[in-house]
């Protein structure tokens, strides 16, 4: 049995489990009747918000728990049969009753004693009440140091993935090639539950965040400004994805299917399970997704300093993919004791894709007739990524001193097999390129409270990350049947990048104003190795070093509730990604080649934001004035070369090779105003808005490597210089038929920018979704249209020495889907008694922190 065998026969078993226990779960569900019952004290006076556990004696799979209410009353559905009932509250006794659940019914009052009469009253003094679970009625929330967007109420992207929710997530846009932006910029860290992760594999493109389905997605933070706290790297931002996990007791989970066009099926599940000090969580799911790629570009070439047989190119490519994609994750947080517990877990995804691919050479020369050539690519990938996760976390007091441990070790490998067949020249490819990472990610953060007002954070990271690049690319012709390696592209190279970074921030409040400061310390090493097969190409060796200081200040200052001045400065790194510094990473077409850029450095931005935030009871708005100003910034520099052979002789005097090139050059500014607002106009019409307007002013130019007309080396200049103004924007609009019909507009738009290199044309989008409940609230059916009008394609205009390029990209046409969720449970939320909210609290899980409070 080979690898992929084994692969293959380990997801379907995963996901097979994920359904049986889906199946029991239903089961356990059709046996439960409905109890009903209160807790009272010796005066017969209610209760309220007393934790009341039913323990199965024969099967403890139905025990469940649950809170009386503010009334001292409970609901909740237990199967019969006999039950241990422990009743617990703050300044009482513990009671333990026995009772035979045999039907549905009120099965009396519940009898709880108080503590001792010398007994403190300290627990009580502290208790502000209770969380009660309740459908969110806003899907964007602002805080102070990010935005934090709900997408359960997102109907367009329902049985849909991450690449579908991020399109409605506010200041965030993704490009038709399913590359993510912020305040257009793409430099964006994505994080999953605070950490990278394996979920997204080393194919951080749209293939990835299609491997997430939005049914798995508990809340996205958009997180503009991040603080010392966070990692350095993305300097648009980071978005951090948390999946969820249940905080109610006993067996709860939802199964959601999917079916759609382009073809695609999906079948999710997500199961949770909490009794006594363990909870445990499965997520696993897969299916099978089709889509169609769309590229044209049409090079017009000046002929004054061309061959003069030589007008113009034009480029028809169009690529069909059928993808499989399955994951699963499993994990368990045991509890110790009240203060300290650990978790564990585990997550493995599988990608496999088939791509077919035709691209079409028409030339148009001035003497001789119109010719044609053709490519026709035959394309498998395979991806695998394995993480485990292992945390400690620890509580020295109820006054917010804490101890937080946690170690992520991450495998992912991806195989890419290619055969090309193009008829310009006769020619046939093979291609082979292979990547392994492995990455190592330790962190320690403590906390420190100091007075009432006051914290002191601090902790170390450690990153280690190693790719392993294998690059082989094999030509024949019908002279020359045998294969042979293609030595300018056959290589092998790693790359690996070591970053240990130190952080310290202080955060406290006067009165109304809040303040943090912060710095992080990182430490970064990079090595790379690569060997080539071609002789006239020496051994790479590169080593790179760099000790960066990130500082970060946040100001707030509280007009009243919900009305709050934000101003803070950070500064971050680009670094370069390890594809883009390996030369000659990838050869898929003879005539656009993309060349890595051993010398890449990263890049640096200073961010700025000034915003304001007021939200009532139906209307909450954030405008945020932004400037970011970046050095060294990494641009794609495209020029052409006349495609030559090993011994210097021109392969064809009318074929062009057009290149693609990262480099580090000159500054970019943008500045703007980020607007988001969401607004409840009635009971049954609701508004979700961003507006994005902002300046970009980009400095820079460089000399490159071209010919004249006689076909001589010549250097020319490409310049990168551009101002402009441009808008981005996104509304939302759901409108609420009755209690379970919904249905939601969606659109966006995207104005052109120009700079004297590029000139991009502006894109709009509409889309559609309709939802219905169905079940008594136990399943929804949802229906969407993505793109209605089909118009979500990418055009632009590239200008270099001695030609003008106009392209057309669409990475996805209209498509449409219906999906269908079932949602079971057994048991209500238990939450534990929320103490005084002071600057101390941090709630917000792994990496994550507020701002001034």
């Amino acid at each position: 049995m080979n690898q992929t065998e084994i692969i293959n026969l380990f997801t379907k078993k995963t996901l097979g489990l994920t359904f049986v226990l889906s199946a029991a779960a239903f089961a356990f569900g059709q046996e439960k009747v409905g109890v009903s019952g209160s807790v009272v004290n010796k005066s017969n006076q209610p209760v309220p918000y007393a934790s009341v556990t039913f323990s199965n004696k024969e099967n403890k799979l139905f025990s469940d728990a649950t809170l009386t209410d503010e009334k001292g009353q409970y609901k909740l559905d237990l199967a019969p049969g006999n039950y241990d009932i422990t009743v617990e509250a703050i300044d009482y006794k513990k009671s333990l009753i026995n009772k035979q659940i045999t039907a549905a019914g009120n099965i009396g009052a519940l009898s709880i004693e108080p503590e001792a009469s010398g007994a403190t009253n300290v627990k009580t003094q502290d208790i502000q009440g209770v969380t009660i679970t309740v459908q969110a009625t806003k899907p964007y929330k602002v805080e102070l140091d990010k935005k934090t967007y709900d997408p359960s109420q997102d109907i367009v992207s329902k049985g849909g993935n991450l690449q579908d929710v991020l399109t409605n997530v506010p200041s965030v846009s993704v490009d038709t090639d399913g590359t993510v932006s912020m305040r257009g910029s793409s430099n964006v860290r994505f994080l999953i539950n605070g950490k990278p992760s394996a979920l997204l594999g080393i194919d951080d493109g749209a293939n990835a965040l299609q491997s997430i389905p939005a049914d798995q997605i508990e809340r996205i933070e958009v997180i503009t400004n991040p603080s010392s706290k966070f990692e350095a790297s993305g300097t648009a931002g980071i978005l951090n994805i948390i999946l969820k996990k249940s905080k109610k007791t006993g067996f709860n989970g939802s199964v959601i299917g999917t079916l759609g066009y382009l073809p695609q099926t999906n079948l999710n599940a997500n199961l949770n399970w909490r009794k006594g000090n363990f909870t445990w969580f499965l997520n696993g799911g897969g299916g099978y997704r089709e889509s169609k790629n769309t590229n044209r570009n049409n090079d017009y070439f000046n002929n004054a300093s061309l061959p003069d047989d030589l007008v113009q190119r034009n480029t028809n490519s169009e690529t069909k993919n059928k993808n499989n994609n399955y994951n699963a994750s499993a994990g368990i947080v045991y509890d110790i004791n009240e203060k300290t517990s650990v978790n564990a877990s585990g997550t493995v995804r599988t990608f496999d894709s088939e791509n077919i691919g035709n691209i079409a050479y028409n030339y148009t020369p001035l003497t001789d007739p119109f010719y044609t050539s053709n490519r026709r690519t035959l394309g498998s990938n395979n991806n695998l990524a394995f993480q485990g996760d292992f945390g400690l976390d620890h509580k020295f007091d109820d006054k917010g001193q804490n101890l937080s441990l946690s170690l992520s070790l991450q495998r992912s490998r991806s195989y890419n097999d290619t055969n090309i067949d193009d008829t310009i020249d006769d020619l046939k490819n093979v291609i082979n390129q292979n990547t392994i990472n492995k990455s190592v990610i330790g962190k320690i953060d403590y906390e420190l409270p100091i007075g009432e007002n006051s914290k002191l954070e601090a902790g170390y990271r450690v990153d280690i990350n190693s790719n392993d690049y294998s690059n082989d690319v094999k030509e024949s012709t019908s002279t020359k049947p045998v294969l042979d390696f293609l030595t300018p592209y056959t290589y092998d190279a790693t790359y690996k990048e070591t970053f240990n970074a130190f952080y310290l921030q202080f955060k406290s409040k006067i009165g109304k104003l809040g303040y943090q400061v912060g710095v992080r310390d990182e430490l970064s090493n990079v090595d790379i190795n690569y060997q080539s097969l071609n002789p006239n190409v020496d051994k790479l060796i590169t080593t790179k070093n760099y000790n960066n200081l990130f500082p970060s200040v946040y100001l707030s200052y509280e007009f009243a509730k919900d009305n709050q001045l934000l101003v803070n400065y950070t500064r971050r790194i680009d670094r370069p990604r390890s594809f883009f510094m390996i030369p000659n990473p990838n050869y898929n077409d003879n005539q656009n080649i993309f060349d890595g850029n051993i010398n890449l450095n990263p890049s640096y931005v200073d961010s700025y934001e000034f915003g304001y935030s007021i939200a009532k009871k139906k209307f909450t708005i954030n405008p945020t004035l932004y400037y970011r100003h970046q050095t060294d910034d990494t641009k794609m520099l495209v020029y052409n070369k006349l495609a030559t052979n090993t011994d210097g002789t021109f392969v064809d005097p009318k074929r062009i090779e057009s290149h693609t090139k990262p480099i580090n050059l000159g500054t970019d500014d943008r500045f703007g105003l980020d607007l988001n607002f969401n607004w409840d106009a009635t009971s049954w019409l609701k508004f979700l808005g961003n507006v994005d307007l902002f300046g970009y002013n980009t400095k820079g130019s460089t000399l490159y490597d071209t010919f004249d007309k006689d076909k001589n080396p010549i250097q020319a200049t490409a310049n990168f210089n551009g101002k402009g103004f441009s808008t981005r924007a996104r509304l939302s609009s759901t409108i609420k038929v009755d209690k379970t019909f919904s249905f939601q507009l969606q659109g966006f738009y995207r104005g052109g920018q120009k700079t004297a290199y590029q000139e991009r044309k502006d894109m709009y989008a509409v889309n559609f979704g309709a939802s219905k409940t169905i079940w008594k609230g136990d399943g929804t059916i949802a229906f969407n249209v993505q793109d209605i009008f089909n118009t979500r394609a990418m055009r632009s205009t590239t200008y270099t020495e001695n030609s003008v390029r106009d392209s057309y990209m669409q990475w996805q046409p209209r498509q449409f889907s219906v999906s269908l969720t079932y949602r079971f449970k057994q048991g209500e939320k238990i939450d534990q008694p929320k103490r005084k909210k002071d600057i101390n609290s941090n709630a917000t899980g792994d990496d994550q922190q507020g701002g001034p409070m």
